[in-house]
């Protein structure tokens, strides 16, 4: 019997192979690369733009501290309204930006009511720092973490991706920390760059390193001077007022303030305290009189009485065109004439623009020459039957060519208080400076005071019949002082 061959099987079918997907190139890689670390970058600084700075009282001071991408690092200190100042402190990819805000009222009535605690107020002011940078640390930790964490979520829409770009962005916090740390420079507040009007400080207060030198003296020297300040607000409170009649105008003399914002809160306490009808600023409120500076005189129309202003030699033509536009305020120049609060003024702004101290001074024949024409538009607005009482300017030469054509003229400009009878019967009252010299307050080694004056005018005659003159101690000094004098019969 033939072989009959056996039935062929067949094989049963292969699983078909999976292919593998073809090895990633190095660009790909790269590009992923620079991807998550552009997301962990804008991740990281929305978080510290959006949360990453802290309010951190230093003192009776309020500050805002934050931290910001930088290419150099260091740390600046913005000072508002005078600019900033920029300290090279250290190198990383980011810097410190410190915000001084504003000065706390109970904080700074506690250094009054407790004058012991002056000496403990360096240690308090270090600790506060130490605090805020601590409290800052933190919160940028969080606010990169949150920031990069959901900037990946909504990139890659995958929690470990996400969650990688966190851990990234807190890394390179942490080793800018690291890098910051390791190239402090405790000897840059010696060397600090200057912008804004700022850039014009170390003209104005001398030679800024030996201030710095000394800066724990200069720390209990702006301690006290917070002192003085609330000092002054207790003592116009319980001065009694000089009221000779129910009537008596009050006229509240200033001068020379010198872009010193404190000068704000004095000058709205006496208002409000002695009840002042009109306020007198014979010049000089500006430094440098630039339009940068302008914003410093928004205050004045928070002030709730007329302000009757003329121009010094700090105070430029856009000083004055800006005043203008401010409902309450009266310019007064070229022997323009105007009767606020029953009392008619006239006034000439100074002839001469000297903000910059490297220039001599002098001028006195341009000083003289304002002063004849204001004299002269004093006797043309006798002989029209409106006689004015009160002549204002700056410069006291320029004022005392009023001399025998009103009662009363006011000026400035010598951060000196001052009464003089002049030959033909005119007195002149002479202010001091209400800013305290403004920058120059820490320049020589007695600082100059904080003065103002309270004059008392009869409402029928117009006429002064006495003024109560307020020095606050400047830098340095813990004295407030008011003294009232009497016109002489």
């Amino acid at each position: 019997m033939p072989d009959v061959p056996a039935a062929s099987v067949p094989d049963p079918p292969r699983a078909p192979r999976r292919r593998r997907p073809p090895p990633r190139s190095g660009g790909g890689r790269w590009l992923k690369a620079f991807g998550l670390t552009g997301v962990v970058l804008v991740g990281a600084w929305l978080g510290l733009l959006i949360v990453g700075s802290v309010r951190t009282p230093v003192g009776p001071m309020d500050t805002t501290m934050a931290l910001r991408p930088s290419l150099s690092g260091g740390t600046k200190v913005n000072v508002s309204p005078l600019g900033a100042l920029t300290l090279d402190s250290h190198v990383a990819p980011v810097r410190l930006d410190v915000d001084v805000d504003r000065l706390d009222p109970a904080r700074a009535q506690a250094l009054v009511d407790h004058p012991e605690r002056l000496s403990g107020l360096q240690d308090e002011v270090a600790r506060d720092v130490e605090r805020g940078t601590l409290d800052l640390a933190v919160r940028s930790c969080v606010a990169v973490v949150t920031g990069a964490t959901a900037l990946g979520l909504a990139v890659y829409r995958r929690p470990r991706r996400a969650l990688a770009a966190g851990g990234l962005a807190l890394a390179l916090l942490a080793a800018s920390g690291v890098s910051a740390y390791a190239t402090w420079n405790p000897k840059s507040v010696l060397e600090p760059k200057f912008s804004g009007l700022l850039s014009s400080a170390p003209s104005v207060v001398g030679n800024a390193r030996s201030i710095v030198t000394d800066f724990d003296v200069y720390q209990q020297e702006l301690a006290r001077l917070v002192t003085n300040v609330t000092k002054l607000y207790d003592v116009a409170s319980t001065l009694p007022a000089y009221q000779p009649d129910p009537s008596t105008i009050r006229v509240l003399h200033v001068s020379d303030i010198h872009l010193n914002p404190a000068a704000w809160k004095i000058i709205g306490s006496l208002v409000d305290q002695y009840k002042v009808d009109v306020i007198v600023d014979s010049g000089d409120t500006m430094d440098h009189g630039t339009s940068a500076e302008n914003g410093f005189l928004d205050p004045v129309k928070d002030l709730g009485v007329p302000y009757v202003w003329v121009r010094g030699n700090h105070d430029s033509r856009s000083t004055q065109r800006y005043l203008e536009g401010i409902e309450n305020a009266h310019v007064l120049d070229e022997g323009r004439a105007e009767t606020i609060a029953g009392v008619r003024f006239a006034g000439t702004g100074d002839p001469q623009f000297t903000p910059d101290r490297s220039q001599a001074a002098g001028g006195d024949a341009a000083e003289r020459l304002a002063g004849a024409r204001l004299a002269s538009a004093l006797r043309d607005q006798r002989a029209k039957g409106t006689p004015v009482d009160i002549a204002v300017a700056h410069e006291p030469v320029a004022a005392a060519g009023t001399d025998g054509t009103v009662p009363l003229a006011l000026c400035g400009h010598l951060h000196t208080q001052g009464t003089k009878l002049l030959p033909l019967g005119t007195r002149l009252r002479r202010e001091g400076s209400t800013g305290g010299s403004g920058l120059r307050a820490v320049e020589g080694q007695y600082p100059a005071p904080i003065e103002a004056s309270v004059l008392y005018l009869d409402r029928d005659t117009r006429h002064l019949q006495a003024w109560d003159e307020i020095k606050l101690g400047g830098l340095g000094r813990t004295t407030a002082e008011v003294s009232r004098h009497l016109v002489e019969k």
